[in-house]
């Protein structure tokens, strides 16, 4: 990319995944979740090696087949910044709630919610900033 660009993922498609994934966690609602963390900021930079082409067959409207050529990082990280709720959930029931998105749900196009096997993830690292008494 130029400098000062860069490739970017929408952050709603990141906490709708986590959202869905209550429904594959015991005690955590889809409700409560929504509530209960909200992700800073609207694009989320993709940390990546240039993406390549890929040429997926879909079906559409009555089941017509259709080719769809879609960039994908072949591997990637984002950084995700969360404010939470203490009081609702944990930091360790948040990371549970994103590694079961990303194995369950994904992002993107082809996605495991969606048949496919593509734009799953997994929580590398996390580090929650220490609060400042005032």
């Amino acid at each position: 990319m130029p400098y000062g660009h860069h490739y970017g993922f929408p952050a709603i498609a990141f906490k709708s995944a986590a959202v869905d994934a209550c429904s594959h966690i015991d005690g955590v609602t889809k409700v409560l979740a929504r509530g209960a963390f909200h992700i800073n900021g609207k694009l989320l930079k993709i940390e990546a090696d240039e993406p390549t082409m890929r040429e997926d067959m879909v079906r559409i409207a009555m089941g017509t087949a259709d080719l769809r050529f879609l960039g994908e990082f072949k591997k990637w990280k984002v950084l995700i910044p969360i404010r939470y709720n203490a009081s609702v959930l944990s930091p360790d029931q948040i990371v549970n709630l994103f590694n079961t998105a990303g194995f369950a749900v994904g992002v993107g196009e082809m996605r495991p919610a969606r048949n496919g096997s593509y734009g799953m993830f997994h929580v590398e690292e996390v580090e929650i900033p220490v609060e400042e008494s005032k």
